[in-house]
C-alpha cells in the first residue's frame, strides 16, 4: 500500500491551509450547495459540512483521493458526493448529477499532502522515487518529458513555469545526463539540477523551481486553472462565493487577473489615454482588493502555509462572460 493510502496517518497531521479564512469567505448558509474542487484529504469539505447544514460536491482528479474519501462519504451521507475528474469540468460533472447552480466554490491549488509525502508519486525530491508527478496516473510522466523534450523547449518550460533564471544551464545539464542514461528518479534529477545551479544564499533548494515547472507542465495546471475559474463563473448562483487558495506566483497572478477583470477592477491604463471600458457587465464583485495571507501563528504551526494567498469574489447576477483565451496555452 502506498503512503498516500494511509488516510488515518495523513489526516492526523493534515492541516487545511487558511481554513478559517476560507470558511469566512464562503459565508456558509443552511441549505446551501458547495463545491470543493480539490478534495485531497477532505479538510475543507469536512469543515463546510460541519459549518452548516450544507451539501458538498467534492471533485478530485486523483483516483487515490477519491478512494480515501469513501469513509467521509459514509460519515456525511447523504450530504456529500465525490466526483472523480478535473475541477475545470465542474459544470459538466454537476450538470450530469442534476445540479444547475451552487452557492460556493473553493479551489486549493497545487499538490496535496499525500501526493507530496508519497515517494512513489514522484512529486517531491525530499524522498527518492520514480520521476512521475502525474495527478491522474495517466499520460506522459515527468520522466518522459525530461528524457524526450528538445533542449530549447525544456529550457523555456523551466524558465516560464519555474521562473528559473538559469534555465538554459539546467536544460543543458539534463540533456547531457540523459545522453549517458535515462533519468528516472527524483533524487537523480535533483542532483543534476543542484550541480547546474549553485545553492548561493537562498534557503530554497536549487531543484525546487525545476520540479515545480515539470509538475505544472505534466498536469497542465495553468490551463486547468483557467478552465476552473470559468467553470465556477458558470455554475455559481448570484451571491455565490468563489474562493481560491494558491501557492505559486503564476497561479495567483492568473486568479488575480481573472477576478479583477470579471469584477471591473483592472488597473487603470495611462492617464493620457481614455479609460478602458469593461468588455461585459461585471460577473463578480471582489470581497477585498488584494490577497489575504496566512497569519504568523498558522505559518508557525504549518510551514507549508507560508506561500499561501487567498482571493475571493462574489457572483453577481450578470451572465458569465463568453470564452476568450486570456493567458495563452503554450507553457502548460
Amino acid at each position: 500500500m502506498s503512503a498516500g493510502l494511509h488516510s488515518n496517518a495523513h489526516e492526523a497531521r493534515h492541516i487545511p491551509v487558511m481554513l478559517d479564512e476560507v470558511l469566512s469567505a464562503l459565508s456558509l448558509r443552511d441549505g446551501g450547495a458547495y463545491v470543493d474542487g480539490t478534495f485531497g484529504l477532505g479538510g475543507y469539505t469536512r469543515a463546510i459540512l460541519d459549518g452548516a447544514d450544507t451539501t458538498v460536491w467534492a471533485i478530485d482528479r486523483d483516483p487515490e483521493a477519491i478512494a480515501r474519501g469513501a469513509t467521509l462519504v459514509e460519515e456525511y451521507d447523504p450530504r456529500l458526493t465525490l466526483l472523480q475528474g478535473r475541477f475545470g469540468e465542474m459544470t459538466e460533472l454537476l450538470h450530469q448529477a442534476g445540479i444547475e447552480k451552487v452557492d460556493g466554490v473553493v479551489l486549493d491549488l497545487g499538490v496535496s499532502s499525500p501526493q507530496i509525502d508519497d515517494a512513489g508519486r514522484g512529486f517531491s525530491f525530499r524522498f527518492d522515487g520514480p520521476l512521475d508527478m502525474r495527478m491522474e496516473k495517466a499520460g506522459p510522466s515527468a520522466a518522459d518529458i525530461v528524457n524526450s523534450m528538445d533542449e530549447g523547449e525544456l529550457a523555456r518550460l523551466i524558465k516560464e513555469l519555474g521562473e528559473e533564471r538559469r534555465a538554459r544551464r539546467v536544460a543543458r545539464a539534463i540533456v547531457e545526463a540523459r545522453n549517458e542514461a535515462p533519468i528516472t528518479r527524483t533524487a537523480e534529477l535533483a542532483d543534476i539540477v543542484r550541480r547546474a545551479v549553485p545553492q548561493g544564499r537562498s534557503k530554497i533548494d536549487p531543484a525546487t523551481r525545476t520540479f515545480m515547472a515539470l509538475r505544472l507542465h505534466v498536469n497542465g495546471e495553468l490551463d486547468e486553472l483557467e478552465a476552473g475559474l470559468r467553470a465556477a463563473e458558470e455554475i455559481l448562483a448570484p451571491g455565490g462565493r468563489l474562493v481560491v487558495v494558491s501557492f505559486h506566483s503564476l497561479e495567483d497572478r492568473r486568479v488575480k487577473l481573472f477576478m479583477q477583470e470579471r469584477g471591473g477592477a483592472l488597473p487603470a491604463g495611462s492617464r493620457h489615454l481614455p479609460p478602458t471600458e469593461a468588455k461585459h457587465p461585471a460577473s463578480f464583485s471582489l470581497l477585498r482588493r488584494g490577497a489575504e495571507k496566512p497569519g504568523a501563528d498558522e505559518i508557525q504551526q504549518n510551514p507549508r502555509a507560508r506561500s499561501a494567498r487567498l482571493r475571493a469574489a462574489e457572483r453577481t447576477a450578470a451572465a458569465a462572460w463568453p470564452y476568450e483565451p486570456q493567458f495563452g496555452r503554450a507553457t502548460s
